[in-house]
């Protein structure tokens, strides 16, 4: 198979979409990998690694996408992207269609199949391709608030960990997943006082057992959700509800009970937000204010560390782009139903429920899509 991966172009994105190792791991498995010119650079790997590696170096996205059975990516393809995409062609990437009617639109009309990283499943009910980047999202989430906290960026100015005879800021995450228990262990870690809520009761039971000591736990009933968010300084939104669209947890009337400065950080943006005030924002251009409130939406959070989280998404990526590779998408999706049920769309059909009822669109199984 011929895979080519081109150089992300959404604002302020680092990340690439295969490493040298990832594109050795291709090459000596029989397949030929293209790689725009310049693809790596800003996760810290040079063309001359990727030609170590036995991939082929072109110099333009236009060639990759012609050229490639398979594109690999990290970001959801932007407008110009998808233009080039094709019939018959492989689109292996994040993808978050719930809230992009005019993506999901475009990829219909391409007539792609598109694999979507944050849909595939695991034999525990995990999402492992969105975990690693969940990982370092809920690492960088008290960062960045704790940044958005400053009084020079319109925040409170309050200190994460207060300082001796001066109380620590009072966080508040809502949501127990991966995001969520990243978050909390980095926020306690900074000193702050944590809370967590979750709606599973068995994942509560297990936060407490294991970090019972750091931070506290509690059921994210809307009555509690207030309750807490009216005392907090910093709000870090961690929901998640695989493939739809984030559920709104504070609305817009709400802001008003907050704390003047509070940040709200909304790691569920790639989902549409949590917050009912929230807006995409990027690296370069982070935070705004909406009623006395920082809002932090940067929808490529993990793009902040570039290297690491290439690194860690190349890890997780890489077996199940080789299965693609090796046996073809059709083959692979047959016999593995953890990488069919990242099938969002094929032949113009969409194949995921929670997007076709968060857009209103009809869908087909993945069965179905196997047999078209």
């Amino acid at each position: 198979m011929k895979i080519g991966c081109p150089k992300e172009i959404k604002p302020q994105e680092f990340r690439v979409g295969m490493t040298p190792n990832a594109a050795r791991e291709a090459v000596l498995a029989g397949h030929a990998v293209m790689i725009e010119t310049g693809a790596g650079v800003g996760a810290g790997f040079t063309d001359v690694d990727y030609i170590a590696a036995g991939a082929v170096i072109v110099g333009t996205a236009e060639e990759v996408f012609a050229a490639a059975n398979m594109i690999v990516k990290v970001k959801e393809p932007q407008p110009v992207e998808r233009t080039r995409l094709r019939a018959g062609q492989v689109l292996f990437t994040y993808l978050h269609l719930a809230p992009d009617p005019d993506q999901t639109r475009d990829l219909l009309a391409s007539g792609v199949t598109a694999i979507a990283y944050e849909t595939v499943t695991d034999d525990r009910g995990g999402l492992p391709l969105l975990a690693p980047m969940s990982e370092v999202a809920g690492r960088l989430a008290p960062q960045v608030g704790a940044w958005t906290l400053q009084k020079a960026n319109g925040g409170r100015g309050v200190l994460m960990g207060g300082v001796p005879g001066v109380l620590p800021a009072k966080v508040l995450v809502i949501g127990g997943g991966v995001v969520g228990t990243h978050a909390g262990k980095i926020a306690a870690g900074m000193g702050a006082d944590v809370t967590v809520l979750d709606r599973s009761v068995n994942r509560l039971r297990y936060l407490d057992d294991v970090f019972g000591g750091q931070f506290k736990c509690g059921y994210a009933d809307a009555a509690t959700v207030i309750e807490l968010a009216r005392a907090a300084d910093l709000i870090i939104g961690a929901v998640l509800i695989p493939g739809a669209a984030a559920p709104k947890l504070i609305s817009r009337a709400q802001l008003a009970e907050l704390k003047p400065g509070a940040a709200l950080v909304d790691v569920a943006i790639d989902q549409g937000g949590c917050f009912e005030t929230s807006r995409a924002t990027t690296h370069q251009d982070p935070i705004y204010e909406v009623d006395g409130i920082m809002h932090y939406c940067v929808a490529n959070m993990p793009g902040a560390v570039a290297r690491t989280s290439t690194l860690a998404l190349g890890n997780a990526t890489m077996p199940f782009m080789l299965a693609l590779a090796n046996k073809g998408w059709k083959r692979a999706c047959a016999e593995d139903k953890h990488l069919l049920a990242g099938l969002n769309v094929h032949a113009g059909k969409l194949t995921y429920a929670a997007v076709g009822a968060a857009l209103g669109l009809p869908v087909i199984t993945g069965a179905e899509a196997l047999a078209i």
